[in-house]
């Protein structure tokens, strides 16, 4: 058996509007049926709209270059079944939390889709507290594995994606609490954490 979830995350500001609707299906493993990603605002160096069929592999990006010109482009790759874009809290609430490597696939558009790796790592637990109550969640760190020759000199000219890194707390009912990490290549590093949660400063 197997179901369909869609949600929309959008943060907005005079300076920000990032909006992302995913929906996904789960028959035995997560699956991107469609991705919508809306990024616009001053924050960001260029507006980026893409379309994710996760069906036909059909890519469509639209964007404005450094003139500010609108241009769009279509594209269709073989997708692989574990692409993860809009999914990847969910699957960090689902995967475990001992194994020191896990991989996903993503379309990252730059602006031409193109199919990345990501290499997720937990490095250890971090303490926090709601009010009197004391809690633990697991720190993953996320790399964007570019690959083949891009891959080799992105770090040489100074394109290698930085470092995401999410906080999950554990147990029978996994939740999302805190992620570091820029919105878009280049960008700067964005803290959305919870408002509740007190972390203990190391």
């Amino acid at each position: 058996m197997g179901w369909e979830i869609g949600f929309t995350i959008a943060r907005a500001s005079q300076r920000l509007f990032h909006s992302r609707t995913v929906v996904f299906s789960q028959r035995r493993s997560f699956r991107v049926v469609s991705d919508h990603l809306l990024q616009k605002g001053p924050t960001f160096k260029h507006l980026m709209e893409v379309t994710i069929n996760g069906s036909t592999g059909q890519i469509t990006v639209r964007y404005t270059d450094d003139d500010g010109k609108e241009k769009a482009m279509t594209d269709r790759l073989k997708l692989p079944p574990d692409v993860a874009n809009g999914m990847i809290t969910t699957l960090l609430k689902n995967i475990r939390h001992d194994v020191p490597l896990t991989t996903f696939s993503m379309v990252a558009a730059t602006p031409k889709p193109r199919l990345v790796k990501l290499l997720i790592s937990p490095e250890g637990e971090d303490s926090f507290s709601v009010g009197s109550s004391s809690h633990k969640a697991t720190r993953y760190d996320i790399k964007v594995d570019i690959g083949g020759v891009a891959g080799l000199v992105a770090p040489l000219v100074g394109k290698q994606p930085q470092d995401i890194h999410v906080w999950i707390i554990g147990g029978d009912a996994p939740a999302f609490v805190k992620l570091e990490g820029p919105l878009y290549l280049g960008g700067p590093i964005w803290r959305m954490e919870l408002t509740s949660p007190v972390w203990q400063e190391h």
